[in-house]
């Protein structure tokens, strides 16, 4: 080989070493650069989880807020509406419902007679038994609740629940005289849970009812008032487990 031959190639050697360098430092640098873009991301999501869990738990204030003010009305019912929401969270659990993304259930559950509101006192603390008439007005707040805040964004799955909390799984109820799986299931996990609470409470005209009570007064009512499937669930869930939720809320 020539001395310019030799020369050549090592000077195509120096070249190509030289580009080899340039594309693992170029390589390096983009490897730097990806580093940077997902630390970058790594932070904008914890950022944007810290500030959804902060959007999230001011929401649940406003709710406590406007379910407590509907309950500042009646001194018996005092904290029912934190009861109820208690056992229809731990009820929507066992029988499966996702509850993780859906805050709108509990939403509900709170909200449930925020349409009294539009309910005179005169009918809501009647001590006697309601008339055709009143019991027709009383009839109406499903309805109105779901209209006061069916107009929220975030509570359209809440105004679900608001609306369908009185019907029977047999379509007895009210307002719409929704019949079986009609019925959204949150409403229907939820009309367990309200009747427990309101069988487990005192009231003006009855002490309260033991638990044990309460479950075979709900049981008889499996498959008329109440989904048989929730039914089963909630017999599936202690009464250890509902004593402590009432007395974490008292």
């Amino acid at each position: 080989m020539s001395v310019g031959s030799e020369r050549e190639l090592v000077q195509e050697i120096e070249r190509l070493q030289a580009e080899l360098g340039r594309r693992e430092q170029e390589s390096a640098d983009k490897e730097r650069q990806l580093e940077r873009y997902a630390a970058d991301l790594r932070e904008t999501f914890k950022q944007e989880r810290a500030r959804a869990q902060e959007l999230r738990e001011s929401y649940m204030a406003t709710i406590r807020a406007l379910s407590n003010a509907v309950e500042a009305r009646d001194a018996y019912t005092g904290k029912h509406a934190e009861r109820v929401a208690a056992y229809g969270m731990e009820l929507a659990r066992a029988y499966g419902l996702e509850l993780d993304d859906t805050p709108g259930i509990e939403f509900g559950f709170l909200l449930h007679d925020i349409g009294k509101v539009a309910v005179s006192d005169r009918i809501l603390f009647k001590p006697q038994e309601l008339n055709d008439a009143e019991r027709a007005q009383m009839a109406k707040h499903p309805a109105i609740g779901a209209e006061i805040i069916g107009h929220i964004s975030f509570l359209g799955e809440a105004a679900a629940v608001v609306r369908a909390h009185h019907e029977h799984w047999d379509g007895s109820g009210y307002p719409d005289g929704l019949a079986g799986e009609e019925i959204p299931v949150a409403a229907r996990v939820f009309a367990v849970a309200d009747t427990l609470d309101a069988l487990t409470s005192d009231r003006p005209y009855r002490p309260a009812s033991p638990l044990s009570v309460a479950r075979e007064m709900i049981t008889a009512e499996s498959g008329s008032h109440f989904d048989p499937r929730v039914v089963e669930v909630f017999n599936g869930i202690p009464d250890e487990r509902f004593e402590q939720l009432r007395a974490e809320i008292e």
